[in-house]
C-alpha cells in the first residue's frame, strides 16, 4: 500500500463522520484533487462507503467487514509494524510470499495476510488447514539486530503475544504448549512457524508465520483432527471480527518486540511460563534411545524445554517426542 494511501486513511479515521475538504486533503498529502478522488474510488472497491459533497468534501459512512490491505491499515495504531501490508484472497502460503519479499528487500515489519492458504504448514511440515475467511493466516517479516542463536526467542515471544490478545479479547484462558502452540481447553487453536535466513553472526531476516482458527464451526474442522483442534468461535459461541483481531495482535506484538529488543528475554520467559501448559506436572519424553517421565519446569533462555527427571537431574530438551496428556485424555504429542 502506498504511503499516500496510509496517510489518507489516517486522516479519514481521525475525522470519521465529519467532512474533510478535498482542498485540505490535497494540501496535506501534496497531491491533486483528482488524485484524491482516485484514492477514494480505490477505497470504495474495498467496500468503504464514502460520501462526497460539493463544498463540503468527503466522509466515511461505513467501513467494510472484509479483510484487505486498507482495512488492516484503518485504525492500526503502530509505529513500524504493518506499514507495508500485502493481502491475498488465496495463496499457497503467506510464508512463501514473505520469503520472496524479504529477498527483494521488503522492509522490517512487512505483513502478509491471506483469506485462505492452500498449502499452509506448521512445524515439521505438518499441514495446517487454513479455512477460507474463517481464520488469521499471517506472516510477519522482521530484520532483528540480534544474533542468530537467539532467534528461537522470537517464537516464544510471539506465543506470549497471542496468549495475551486471546485472554483480553475473549473469556477463555489460553495455554502455550512448548514451543509454539496455543491451546484452549487442551485443544490447539493457534500455531507459530518461525523461519530464518542468516549468516553465522548475523540475521538477514526472520519470518514468523501465525495461524489462528477464529470463526470455524465444528463442521469446518477436519474429522481426523477434531479431537485435538478447535477455534475461538467453537470455544466461546461467538463470532469475531478478524480485522480487529489482527490489529490487536500487531499492536501487542510491536510493543512486546520493542520491549524485548530493549530489555532482553527475562520478561518474555516469565510471561511464557505464566501461560505454560503442564508446567510443574509430569510429562512423558521419548527419544530414539530412551523413554522416561520428568517434571516440566519451564523454559531456558535459549528456548529449550527444562525438565527434572526422577533422579533430580535437570535436562534441556531441544527436540523429543513428548506426551503432554494425562491418562484418559486425548493423546497427541510434539
Amino acid at each position: 500500500m502506498s504511503s499516500t494511501r496510509n496517510k489518507l486513511i489516517k486522516i479519514l479515521e481521525k475525522t470519521r463522520n465529519e467532512y474533510v475538504s478535498g482542498q485540505f486533503l490535497s494540501e496535506e498529502l501534496n497531491i491533486s484533487r483528482a488524485a484524491i478522488w482516485k484514492h477514494m474510488k480505490e477505497l470504495e472497491k474495498d467496500g468503504y462507503e464514502i460520501e462526497g459533497k460539493s463544498k463540503k468534501g468527503y466522509r466515511i459512512l461505513k467501513s467494510p467487514e472484509k479483510l484487505s490491505e486498507n482495512t488492516v491499515q484503518w485504525g492500526l495504531n503502530t509505529k513500524w509494524l504493518g506499514k507495508k501490508v500485502i493481502h491475498k484472497p488465496t495463496t499457497a502460503s503467506t510464508q512463501h510470499i514473505a520469503h520472496q519479499l524479504a529477498q527483494e528487500s521488503a522492509p522490517h515489519g512487512t505483513i502478509i495476510i491471506a483469506d485462505e492458504q492452500t498449502a499452509g504448514k506448521g512445524r515439521m511440515n505438518r499441514k495446517w488447514h487454513s479455512t477460507a475467511g474463517k481464520g488469521i493466516w499471517m506472516s510477519i517479516l522482521l530484520r532483528p539486530e540480534i544474533l542468530p542463536y537467539l532467534a528461537p526467542q522470537l517464537t516464544l515471544l510471539t506465543a506470549t503475544v497471542l496468549a495475551d490478545v486471546l485472554s483480553k479479547d475473549t473469556t477463555i484462558e489460553p495455554k502455550i504448549k512448548w514451543p509454539n502452540d496455543i491451546l484452549i481447553n487442551s485443544k490447539k487453536t493457534a500455531g507459530i512457524l518461525t523461519e530464518m535466513q542468516a549468516e553465522q553472526d548475523q540475521i538477514q531476516y526472520v519470518v514468523i508465520g501465525i495461524g489462528i482458527n477464529v470463526n470455524q464451526t465444528t463442521s469446518d474442522i477436519p474429522e481426523n483432527i477434531n479431537s485435538k483442534a478447535t477455534s475461538l468461535q467453537i470455544e466461546t459461541n461467538n463470532a469475531f471480527d478478524i480485522t480487529n483481531l489482527i490489529q490487536h495482535i500487531l499492536q501487542t506484538f510491536e510493543n512486546a518486540y520493542d520491549a524485548y529488543i530493549k530489555n532482553g528475554f527475562p520478561n518474555v520467559k516469565d510471561k511464557w511460563e505464566s501461560y505454560g501448559f503442564r508446567i510443574g506436572e509430569t510429562i512423558q519424553i521419548k527419544t530414539i534411545k530412551k523413554n522416561w517421565h520428568a517434571t516440566f519446569l519451564g523454559i531456558a533462555e535459549d528456548g529449550a524445554l527444562l525438565t527434572k527427571a526422577e533422579d533430580e537431574e535437570i535436562k534441556r530438551l531441544y527436540s523429543a517426542e513428548i506426551d503432554w496428556y494425562k491418562e484418559g485424555e486425548d493423546k497427541h504429542v510434539n
